[in-house]
């Protein structure tokens, strides 16, 4: 995600040179198509992460239920025992 952001940042800071320097001659045409794909990839790369947080929360619910009903069944058998 660093990467990203960095990458936008600095087409960023080359389009505002460009606009200074060269009253954007080079970005002109470049410079939406560069940050409208930047900007995309950025979206798609977040919501994918947030989809893998959810399904790693779920995994570590179902592993501690799992942990809990290992620990009652011990439980019942211990009290089976007496």
């Amino acid at each position: 995600m660093f990467i990203w952001c960095s990458i936008l940042f600095g087409l960023g800071i080359l389009a505002f040179l460009d606009s200074i320097f060269n009253m954007g001659d080079i970005f002109r045409q470049v410079n939406s198509v560069f940050f409208m794909l930047i900007s995309l990839a950025l979206l798609i790369r977040t919501t994918t992460k947030m989809k893998t947080k959810s399904k790693e929360n779920y995994e570590h619910r179902v592993y501690n239920l799992e942990q809990q009903v290992k620990i009652l069944k011990e439980g019942r058998e211990k009290l089976q025992e007496y």
